[in-house]
């Protein structure tokens, strides 16, 4: 490891040393010890010329995988994301196929034995018994993901597999909206050092305005998929693209910067690995466009537990903010959110006995003064940050009990927690959309994980669940572009929680 900054401080610390040097070439990365010590080369006139080398290996590449080999009956081997999959799922997952992935990516083992080892021995079992099979050549796979909405409204969202650059978040060209904590990452780096293979993706967005990812991915979802698979209501299917046309989505999806919008850990996992395993620097990515009309977020809806919440008090509080009214008992509750949010940050407050009340930000509401909303301009605007600062919080901190706190993505879920299931409210919120996430990721903020169910695994709140497994290639000599990438590729659920 260099220290530029150290490096090149002590290189232009005499004048002397900077007269000798008629040109320097150097990498620039977006890091402002860098930009500082080019204000600095600058103050030196035309002594020094500075080139600057933004050349970077490509961002996304086409990589050779492996696949399960049994493509009949790729449905029973199929399951949610690692974080979703509560102890039960695990357990329904698992007696579907002794070969289904939840052996590899959430592995038991006996007391005393080492599961990650555990989950290293079964992928090396899998590959011998010919479980799994390679591709032929370096190619991305495309994926169609048919699914449900929670109204009963079905989409179909496309996307592919590729492999893309672990690289730190200081490169700018991979961008974060959500803080990361030590234990999830811990969890994954261990089974990432074990069995030496991405067992998922992470789930990425790329900017797409003139919409030529979006094509290019529905013309290669034309023909006759290589499979097919369900999980879940979700209808899954695959088409193997290699050569040229490969390496064109890859270049489409990796022209400009891309954007987490799940795999936070699995990502910051792979960047500390790349440092231990510099020849894998890559991680398995599932990319979509910004503007595929299938990409779908759902809102987070908060449920609130504990007694001793007076609606009353709460609401007198909350004229201070917001317009308050009721909403009819024959009203679609979701519909009149979404109006009332049209131009404003508005929710829905749901208390027991049918008690529903809506709230709209009032125009000129003293925002400035809330500190906890966030300290980019581009979170404070947020309705979700909003909403959990100026209503979730106070109805937390109202009753005389300590709450607890639960997520859904179905508004009729939180509904039904108040009105049968005794929560003290629950809140409902608008959708965040698309561009707002990108405009968090380009402030550089994050936002605390709240993840989509409220718990580990359990909840339909899936984030980018059901999938159909792709390994890339073992060993430096199937390298994925630059690097050894190894991994088994998720297959998303069509819609995406905000985890806000």
């Amino acid at each position: 490891m260099v220290d530029l900054t150290r490096e090149l401080a002590d290189l232009f610390g005499e004048p002397r040393e900077v007269g000798e040097r008629g040109e320097i070439s150097f990498f620039i990365l977006a890091d402002p010890a860098i930009h500082h010590l080019l204000r600095f080369a600058e103050g030196h006139g035309g002594r020094l010329r500075v080139n600057v080398n933004a050349d970077l290996p490509p961002l996304v590449a086409p990589f050779r995988g492996e696949r399960y080999a049994a493509t009949e009956r790729l449905s029973a081997l199929l399951a949610p994301p690692y974080d979703m999959i509560s102890r039960e799922d695990r357990a329904r997952y698992a007696a579907r196929d002794p070969h289904n992935i939840v052996h590899l990516i959430v592995p038991e083992a006996p007391a005393g034995e080492d599961r990650y080892a555990r989950a290293a021995a079964a992928l090396a079992a899998w590959r011998r018994d010919g479980v799994l099979v390679a591709d032929a050549a370096e190619s991305v796979h495309v994926v169609a993901q048919d699914y449900p909405l929670p109204s009963g409204e079905r989409r179909t969202r496309i996307g592919m597999f590729a492999a893309v650059r672990a690289e730190p978040f200081t490169t700018r060209r991979v961008r974060p909206h959500e803080r990361t904590h030590a234990a999830p990452k811990a969890d994954r780096l261990a089974l990432l050092r074990a069995t030496r293979a991405n067992l998922e993706s992470i789930f990425l967005l790329a900017p797409d305005p003139d919409r030529a990812l979006a094509r290019a991915l529905a013309h290669a979802a034309a023909g006759v998929p290589a499979a097919r698979a369900e999980l879940d209501g979700v209808g899954i299917r695959v088409w193997v693209v290699a050569d040229q046309q490969a390496a064109r989505l890859a270049a489409l999806a990796g022209r400009a910067q891309l954007y987490i919008a799940d795999g936070h850990h699995r990502y910051e996992t792979a960047v500390a690995y790349a440092q231990q395993a510099p020849a894998a620097d890559r991680v398995l990515s599932f990319i979509v466009s910004a503007s595929d009309p299938g990409l779908t977020i759902l809102p987070t809806h908060r449920i609130i537990f504990g007694p001793g919440r007076d609606p009353a008090k709460l609401i007198a509080v909350w004229r201070a903010w917001f317009e308050i009214g009721r909403v009819a008992p024959c009203m679609d509750r979701i519909e009149r959110l979404a109006e009332l949010g049209r131009d404003r940050t508005a929710c829905i407050v749901a208390f027991p006995g049918a008690y529903d009340v809506t709230l709209v930000l009032k125009q000129g509401a003293p925002l400035d003064t809330v500190a906890e909303l966030g300290t980019t301009p581009a979170v404070r605007a947020l309705d979700v940050a909003r909403i959990e600062a100026l209503v979730v919080q106070y109805i937390l901190g109202a009753g005389t009990a300590t709450p607890s706190l639960g997520y859904t993505a179905d508004p009729h879920a939180a509904f039904d927690a108040v009105r049968n299931r005794g929560a003290a409210a629950a809140v409902l919120l608008n959708p965040t959309k698309v561009e707002q996430v990108i405009a968090v990721a380009d402030a550089g903020d994050v936002q605390s994980h709240q993840g989509g169910t409220g718990h580990r695994g359990g909840g339909r709140g899936r984030r980018d669940a059901a999938q159909v497994h792709v390994l890339c290639a073992e060993g430096a000599e199937r390298a994925c572009g630059t690097a050894a990438l190894r991994g088994v590729g998720r297959y998303g659920d069509g819609w995406w929680n905000d985890g806000w």
